[in-house]
C-alpha cells in the first residue's frame, strides 16, 4: 500500500497556480519586480517548492522571518535575493554573509552592527532599511529616523538595496490609514539617501499607482487568500485543496452525545462520520459545533468538539459517505478564508497551521 493510500488526509498544493498568481501580481505592477514571500513555510504550502517554481517562472528577490528560513531555501534560488524581515540579530552577521542573505535594517544598532560588518570586509554590504510607518513592531522609530537623516555617514558602509515599510490596513482600502502611511513614508525617504523603495504587500498591490514603488512583496495573495476581501471576487487562484479520510461512520439515536464533554447533543437519529484529521492538524479546535466539510459538493456540518486527530461529522443527508470516503476540507467549496470564517480568524492563520502529518501532493507548475 504506497503512502497516498495510508494517509488520514492529503494536502495537495498545485505549484501552476502559485506561479499564476505571481504571475498576475506582476502584470499589476509594471513599475518594479513582484517578490515572493515565504515565511512560515511558505505560508504552510511547503517553502522549498514554492521557492523552486517561483524561481523557475524568473522570480528573483524573496523575503522570510527568519535568518533559518533563507539559509533553507538559498539552494532553491540561487542567483535570488533573499532577505530577512525579522532583523539583525547580534552574533548572526557572519551568518548572513556566509549565504549571501540581505538583512531588513530596523534599528540604528542593527544598522551600525551590519556596517561593521562591511568595514570588517573592507566591502560595502547590501541592506534593506526598515522605516515604521505605524505598525509599531519593527522598522525605524521616529527619533531613530531623524537621527539618520541627519547623519547619513551611518550608511555609507552599505548599499541600500531598497528602503522600505509595512501597511497595516491595506486590506481596508478606504482606510485613512493608508494614506497617511504613504505620506509618512515618503516624508522618510526624502530625508534619506535615494533608494529603491517597497512599501506593497498582498492587499496594498490593489490601492493604486501611487503606492506602487520600485518592489512589491506579497504573500498571503500567492496562496490563494482573498487580498480583496470587500470586493465581490477573489481575484487569486486557490492552489491548495485539503482532504480528511473518514475512518469510521456510526448511527447514532436521538439525545445521544458525541465528543469530549458531550457538548453536541443528535436532534433525532444521525449519520456520524469520523475523519482522521484533529487540532494536532492545523484544524482549528474553534470551528467546534460550527464548522463544515463538503461531500460532493455537499455541506456536511461538524459535530462535536474537534479533537487531537479526529473530527466528527453528521452525515446523514450524505448517504455516500463511508469509511474510507474522503471529506474535503479546504478546497473550491470551502476556501482557507470561508473556513477562517467559521473558526474566528484570517486564512494566513488557517494556511500557516496546516500540520505535517498530511501526506502533500505537489503539482508540477
Amino acid at each position: 500500500m504506497s503512502k497516498a493510500e495510508r494517509a488520514g488526509a492529503i494536502l495537495e498544493i498545485d505549484l501552476a497556480a502559485v506561479v499564476a498568481n505571481w504571475r498576475l501580481l506582476c502584470a499589476m505592477h509594471p513599475s518594479g519586480p513582484v517578490a515572493g514571500v515565504v515565511k512560515a513555510d511558505g505560508y504552510g504550502l511547503g517553502a522549498m517548492p514554492v521557492a523552486q517554481a517561483l524561481y523557475a517562472a524568473g522570480c528573483r528577490h524573496f523575503f522570510v522571518a527568519l535568518l533559518d528560513e533563507a539559509i533553507a531555501i538559498r539552494a532553491a534560488v540561487p542567483e535570488g535575493m533573499i532577505a530577512v524581515l525579522g532583523g539583525l540579530l547580534p552574533g548572526t552577521e557572519r551568518d548572513y554573509l556566509g549565504c549571501d542573505v540581505v538583512p531588513v535594517l530596523g534599528s540604528l544598532a542593527e544598522i551600525e552592527a551590519w556596517s561593521a560588518t562591511a568595514r570588517a570586509v573592507d566591502c560595502r554590504l547590501p541592506a534593506i532599511l526598515h522605516v515604521d510607518t505605524g505598525m509599531s513592531r519593527l522598522g525605524l522609530d521616529r527619533r531613530e529616523l531623524e537621527v539618520l537623516q541627519q547623519e547619513h555617514a551611518r550608511l555609507k558602509d552599505l548599499e541600500l538595496s531598497y528602503i522600505m515599510t509595512h501597511l497595516i490596513s491595506s486590506e481596508v482600502s478606504d482606510d485613512p490609514l493608508n494614506e497617511r502611511q504613504l505620506q509618512r513614508f515618503n516624508s522618510a525617504c526624502a530625508g534619506l539617501p535615494p533608494a529603491p523603495r517597497s512599501i506593497l504587500n498582498s492587499s496594498g498591490m490593489f490601492l493604486g499607482p501611487r503606492f506602487a514603488f520600485d518592489l512589491a512583496r506579497p504573500g498571503a495573495a500567492l496562496y490563494g487568500i482573498n487580498p480583496t476581501p470587500h470586493a465581490e471576487t477573489n481575484p487569486m487562484t486557490l492552489p491548495v485543496r485539503l482532504t480528511a479520510r473518514v475512518v469510521a461512520v456510526r448511527e447514532i439515536g436521538e439525545c445521544q452525545t458525541v465528543g469530549y464533554n458531550a457538548t453536541w447533543r443528535a436532534p433525532g437519529r444521525r449519520r456520524i462520520a469520523t475523519a482522521a484529521i484533529g487540532y494536532a492538524d492545523g484544524l482549528h479546535r474553534s470551528l467546534s459545533n460550527r464548522g463544515h466539510a463538503f461531500f460532493d459538493g455537499k455541506a456536511v456540518p461538524l459535530v462535536g468538539r474537534v479533537s487531537m486527530d479526529l473530527t466528527t461529522f453528521d452525515v446523514t443527508n450524505a448517504p455516500g459517505v463511508v469509511p474510507g470516503a474522503w471529506l474535503e476540507i479546504i478546497g473550491p467549496a470551502q476556501t482557507p478564508d470561508d473556513l477562517a470564517v467559521a473558526a474566528g480568524t484570517n486564512g494566513y492563520e488557517i494556511l500557516t497551521s496546516l500540520g505535517r502529518r498530511f501526506h502533500r501532493i505537489y503539482k508540477p507548475a
